[in-house]
């Protein structure tokens, strides 16, 4: 049963405003205008599309917390042009939503493009995929974007193992995906140069649970967040459950270093309630104490990102 005074705040979903289906769009190699494309996508995959209304849709997501019972969200734009879509929902929904951005540090513009998103348009925090840029965290070209966070105080989510973006795919989009770039081990070099830079491995390090509870077993300043279903747990051929990830991230890192996320992203399926309530489970049944409930289900985000 869900403890009513459980204060949650959730560290990892995404935004997806009608913004970042167009420029998901605007890549594709398919016939037909960004428009129609994200018309066919969206019935295809049974997704309601969000409106031009940035507003509206905030609105929506702030209701599926009040429902839900979550006190802030951490949400992303996940491509670099929908950041100004996620800067007007976080002005706009009065502390309960923090606004992370894609970056890719690939791109010449990369620092000047999170310097502003950063400052000017309010967002906390940054959000990394190596396997994509083919780029790893410990890499040269990544130092610049590393301590302009560090001096932001903005996490840095670095998304490690396996990646599949059924979006992408719909829209006929290629797979750049290698994960050769995206071992979390990779990233204990970056977190020894970057030590006042907080770095985030979400879903307990993709697959790759070892190294990233190495990883921060070595760093005090690594996290892991515990969003989605964590399917990757087929791939363990030890047979892993849920449970026995809590417990093995608990006794390794201590509670005050995971962070609750459910990675809840599209309507209709709206907040990922199912994700929340097992999470909570496993970790009670990992003999997580109710101070350590607290702490990864909502203290920890509240004491990285306190609220403005």
């Amino acid at each position: 049963m869900i403890r009513a005074a459980m204060k949650f705040q959730d560290a990892h979903s995404h935004f997806f405003s009608r913004s970042f289906f167009l420029a998901l769009a605007k890549q594709s190699p398919k016939e037909g205008t960004p428009a129609e494309l994200v018309a066919e996508l969206a019935e295809r995959s049974g997704i309601e599309l969000p409106g031009e209304d940035v507003i509206a849709h905030t609105d929506r997501w702030i209701a599926e917390m009040d429902r839900i019972g979550i006190e802030r969200m951490v949400t992303f734009a996940s491509a670099p042009p929908e950041a100004a879509s996620v800067s007007q929902a976080v002005a706009h929904a009065g502390g309960r939503l923090i606004g992370y951005t894609v970056v890719d540090p690939t791109q010449p513009n990369a620092l000047e493009f999170a310097t502003q998103a950063l400052t000017d348009l309010g967002l906390r925090g940054l959000l990394v995929f190596p396997a994509m840029s083919h780029v790893e965290a410990c890499d040269p070209r990544m130092d610049d974007l590393l301590a302009l966070a560090g001096e932001q105080r903005a996490p840095v989510i670095v998304h490690c193992g396996i990646l599949k973006i059924a979006l992408r795919d719909l829209l006929g989009l290629p797979r750049p995906y290698d994960l050769q770039f995206a071992n979390p081990l990779s990233l204990v070099p970056a977190a020894n140069r970057h030590p006042g830079t907080t770095f985030v491995l979400p879903h307990f390090g993709g697959g790759f649970l070892r190294e990233a509870l190495m990883a921060g077993m070595q760093c005090e300043n690594i996290f892991v967040d515990t969003s989605s279903s964590n399917d990757w747990m087929r791939s363990d051929p030890s047979g892993l459950r849920l449970t026995q990830v809590f417990r093995r991230a608990i006794d390794a890192l201590g509670a005050e270093r995971i962070l609750f996320g459910t990675d809840s992203s599209t309507f209709p399926r709206g907040y990922r309630v199912d994700v929340r309530d097992t999470q909570l489970g496993s970790a009670r049944e990992a003999g997580a104490t109710d101070e350590q409930l607290a702490a990864i289900f909502g203290g920890n985000l509240a004491a990285l990102l306190p609220e403005r």
